[in-house]
């Protein structure tokens, strides 16, 4: 039976070698002659051109192997023939060649810390920061739990600094910033103890003039004069009251403005309040000064005392056009006949903000037929505000509620009779509407005599004689350019110019 078996197999091994053959009988008979064991008669081996290639290969791998797997394995024991006999000896602490020069040294005499200063760069988060200095998250969570999570680490910004300060094996010792321009935040772990301080740093306020004529728009003339975008935001906030920065400005029209500049260690940091500034809109002189009053808040006086802020906002919402004035009559767009529209339409997106316009209660808050979403603001016995067409109203904004002026109440929409976003804005005098554009505002109430004889002496007099040094440096500048025949034009005096004060009465 087995014997049956074997000869199974064999006949089967045989067929399957026939079917080979038969199937690659071109590639067997070309490479037939290649076989050492040919069948039948051994015969002399006769070396042939197939049997030199493969002999010369073998012989070249045995030589490469006897060469390179020696060096090799050389290379692997090179450490280890390099490795000094005897341990290393401690080394001395070496000095820090840029110590740090706002903390102290730990102990006298000892070297200095060596804090590794990182700055930020755009796209970069504080998480990035500590790992590429090799710091893991945990440290970065240690220095958010010692802050408490302080804004100023949540809030980074491309080219803020940091400080690093590395520990043993490279764990963190210290890390600090500056959580604001006059104040520095250090914190130091130490064995699992967490310090944090804060540092007082010395600024330097330094007074700068810059001049600006418009000639297009007011940021365009700042930029030229060599001011900030904040700061010519802060020249339009002060004299927001008396000039309609988006309708008032004329060509010519100029400014001087003495500013703070605020350094630390002899590099700029931020520019700081302004002084004194003075605007001439179309031939009227407006004017600023700070003042600190006896309580010790700060604010802006014109030259005769009185306050910038007006009892009343000229204009509640920061629009890009109006789009529909006062008016007896007018073609209603909605309702496709004449009426008239008792107050200023506003052009603004969505969602803008809308501010009080003055101090006052909340008399009415919900829906206006026309109107839309409606708020009335009673500001004195007389004078009381309109807004209507708002998409939503203020938070927590209720009837009866006082608000204060610039607080915001409301949102431009298109709520009501609308035909697209803006802010409806009447100004009612004994419950009559009247032109917010031309309405004379209440003026303000001058500071009292005796303060007011001190902010003229101290504030007023040196102040003034600046800005008219700084004219007069301007108009020198200029006349060496057109000539001073044009210049009385563009820089009028101060004894020809009609005074702000004296435009609203």
């Amino acid at each position: 039976m087995a014997e049956q078996q074997r000869r199974g197999c064999k006949s089967r091994k045989q067929a399957i070698r026939r079917k080979a053959q038969q199937c690659h009988a071109p590639f067997y008979a070309r490479v037939s002659h290649w076989s050492f064991c040919p069948h039948g008669e051994a015969a002399p081996i006769h070396w042939q051109r197939e049997r030199w290639l493969l002999a010369g290969t073998a012989l070249l791998l045995t030589a490469l192997s006897a060469l390179v797997l020696p060096a090799w394995a050389g290379a692997l024991q090179l450490d280890k023939l390099l490795a000094p006999a005897a341990p290393a000896l401690p080394l001395p602490a070496t000095l820090v060649v840029a110590p740090d020069a706002h903390l102290p040294s730990v102990m006298p005499g000892l070297a200095s810390e060596a804090w590794q200063k990182v700055e930020v760069r755009p796209g970069q988060t504080l998480s990035d920061l500590f790992q590429a200095q090799g710091y893991s998250l945990t440290d970065l969570q240690h220095v958010m739990d010692a802050t408490g999570n302080g804004k100023s680490l949540h809030q980074i910004r491309p080219g803020q600094s940091f400080e690093f300060l590395a520990g043993q094996a490279s764990t963190l010792a210290g890390f600090r910033f500056d959580d604001s321009a006059s104040s520095r935040t250090t914190i130091r772990f130490d064995h699992g103890n967490t310090r944090v301080s804060q540092q007082a740093l010395a600024l330097d306020e330094r007074e700068t003039i810059a001049h600006g004529t418009i000639d297009g728009s007011l940021f365009g003339a700042g930029s030229r004069a060599g001011l900030s975008s904040v700061m010519v935001l802060k020249l339009a906030n002060l004299f927001q009251y008396d000039i309609d920065f988006a309708q008032d400005l004329r060509q010519g029209d100029h400014f001087t403005v003495i500013y703070d500049k605020i350094y630390r260690d002899g590099h700029f940091i931020h520019d700081g309040d302004i002084v004194a500034a003075e605007f001439y809109n179309e031939g009227t002189r407006y004017t600023a000064y700070r003042y600190q009053l006896p309580n010790g808040e700060t604010r802006w006086f014109s030259e005769d005392g009185r306050p910038l802020q007006k009892a009343f906002l000229r204009t509640p919402v920061d629009f890009t056009r109006i789009s529909s004035t006062f008016s007896a009559a007018r073609f209603h767009p909605v309702l496709g006949l004449m009426r008239a529209h008792k107050g200023v339409d506003y052009a603004a997106p969505t969602g803008t903000p809308i501010h009080a316009a003055g101090d006052g209660v909340i008399k009415y808050r919900g829906w206006m037929n026309g109107y839309g979403n409606f708020v009335l603001i009673q500001h004195n016995g007389t004078i009381s505000t309109a807004y209507g067409h708002m998409s939503r109203f203020a938070a927590n904004e209720r009837i009866g509620q006082h608000v204060r002026q610039g607080q915001v109440i409301g949102y431009v929409g298109m709520t009501g009779l609308a035909t697209g976003p803006h802010l409806h804005y009447e100004f009612r005098v004994d419950g009559t509407q009247r032109n917010p554009l031309t309405v004379t505002l209440p003026k303000s109430q001058p500071l009292p005599a005796a303060q007011l004889a001190i902010f003229r002496s101290k504030v007023v007099k040196p102040q003034l004689a600046r800005l008219d040094a700084a004219d007069a440096e301007l108009r020198l500048a200029r006349t060496g350019q057109s000539g001073a025949g044009d210049l009385s034009a563009e820089v009028p005096d101060r004894a020809a110019s009609p005074s702000a004060t004296t435009t609203f009465q």
